[in-house]
């Protein structure tokens, strides 16, 4: 398996899809739709589509038949950073190594293009799999639930009240970053999943294994924000202590935050080896994850 390769490919894979299942720029108003293009063309990681991918290739799918639901994940996913980047919540100028969408735009735009985002991954999944309705309806409801108020928005909404809070707790922390950070991750692996036709045991490991390597995800984050520069990040460097926010190196240190981050990496992998199926890819990218230097 050449790793670089297959990232790769599912990448362009993303992209083709993103094209295909997104409105154009043009697409009146073209403000509006200039906006979403704008976000979701500034590039990044496509990790949570490429998740979807993987999976669904893992259990024997290998044509396009996951790529709406990829699009779909990566559309929720902007929105969620469109809104996280907002003055009224982190207040960002950069993100991707480019201007936010409000900086770019306006405050308004970037809102309501995020609402759009948003909206477009449910019509996307209920179209594109319409003639296999059970999958579409577990889809969506796989994918709501993940970005709903108990698990995303929830997640956000405590990650706003544990701003300069000086009595936070690790359980606090991790509700946070379940929620913001590990649920989609959990969803994108699951999804995949369910287009593959996982059982419930199979889906269960995939779960366990987007659960692990979400915090495994959050926790690297932390310590970059902390280590790393705004050049190489992509997003402004430093922003978490100097808002307050609660993370893993406030908590624990970068050093523990580390060995904290290879631990979830290291049980996302044996949840992973309990499927069937090549997992060198996935267990290269849980590496690479756990690893990397933005």
């Amino acid at each position: 398996m050449d790793f670089p390769a297959d990232l790769h490919r599912h990448v362009a894979q993303v992209e083709r899809g993103l094209a295909l299942h997104v409105p154009a720029a043009e697409t009146r108003p073209a403000r509006l739709h200039s906006a979403m293009r704008y976000s979701l063309d500034a590039g990044g990681k496509r990790l949570r589509p490429v998740l979807v991918l993987a999976a669904a290739e893992l259990l024997g799918v290998t044509n396009d038949a996951a790529v709406p639901a990829a699009v779909a994940i990566e559309c929720l996913h902007t929105y969620s950073l469109i809104h996280d980047d907002l003055p009224c919540m982190d207040n960002d100028d950069l993100r991707r190594g480019r201007p936010t969408a409000h900086k770019a735009f306006d405050e308004a735009t970037a809102l309501l293009a995020g609402d759009a985002l948003l909206t477009h991954a449910f019509v996307l999944l209920a179209t594109a799999y319409a003639d296999r309705p059970e999958l579409a309806q577990k889809l969506i409801a796989e994918i709501a639930t993940a970005a709903g108020s108990q698990r995303l928005i929830g997640g956000q909404m405590e990650d706003l009240l544990a701003e300069k809070k000086v009595n936070a707790t690790a359980a606090e922390l991790e509700f946070i970053h379940l929620n913001k950070t590990a649920a989609m991750i959990e969803a994108s692996l699951v999804a995949g999943g369910l287009v593959g036709g996982a059982t419930p045991t199979q889906s269960a490991s995939l779960r366990r294994a987007g659960r692990h390597l979400g915090l495994a995800f959050q926790i690297m984050d932390d310590v970059l924000d902390a280590t790393a520069d705004s050049a190489v990040l992509g997003k402004t460097a430093g922003k978490d202590a100097k808002s307050g926010k609660t993370t893993y190196v406030k908590l624990y240190g970068i050093e523990t935050s580390r060995q904290m981050g290879q631990e979830n990496s290291v049980a996302a992998l044996t949840a992973l080896r309990e499927l069937p199926g090549d997992r060198r890819f996935l267990e290269h990218l849980v590496g690479y994850l756990a690893s990397r230097s933005k």
